[in-house]
């Protein structure tokens, strides 16, 4: 009798997949193939500074932040590498102490300036939406604000 039942379960189960996912899912059970696309490869900071990693007691902290259009991250820099994946809107980062900015999109990978006053701002309409990768010494903050 139980094995009847997990009959029946296991084919609603295939039924209700192959309902919801559309035929091809249904025909083709075959599992798809891990792509890997490469993003970003560098060994420099958006101002061309060398990568360094910190040197001990090392610790990750990952965030996901959110720009609201017209909104601007007060001016600050960061004494340890930040690397930021722009997943939705337009970023402008300018560093204000030479006065040149980048421009970055849905899918740029950015290697933060490391040391230097910058800050970013929305430049869209629509949200900007960062997952933001720190890399700190201990319980170092990674972000210094502008007096």
């Amino acid at each position: 009798m139980a094995k009847q039942f997990r009959n029946i379960v296991a084919g609603l189960a295939l039924f209700g997949a192959a309902a919801f996912a559309g035929p091809a899912l249904a025909l083709d059970p075959a599992p798809q193939p891990v792509v890997v696309t490469p993003l970003a490869s560098t060994n420099v900071t958006a101002a061309g500074q060398p990568i360094v990693l910190p040197a001990k007691d090392a610790r990750v902290i990952v965030s996901q932040f959110e720009i609201a259009p017209g909104a601007s991250l007060p001016v600050h820099k960061h004494p340890h590498p930040r690397y930021a994946y722009v997943q939705a809107g337009n970023l402008r980062v300018t560093n204000v102490e030479t006065g040149q900015s980048t421009d970055y999109k849905p899918g740029d990978f950015i290697v933060e300036m490391i040391g230097l006053w910058h800050q970013g701002a929305n430049v869209g309409t629509d949200t900007v939406r960062l997952l933001v990768i720190d890399q700190v010494e201990g319980n170092e903050p990674n972000t210094i604000l502008k007096q």
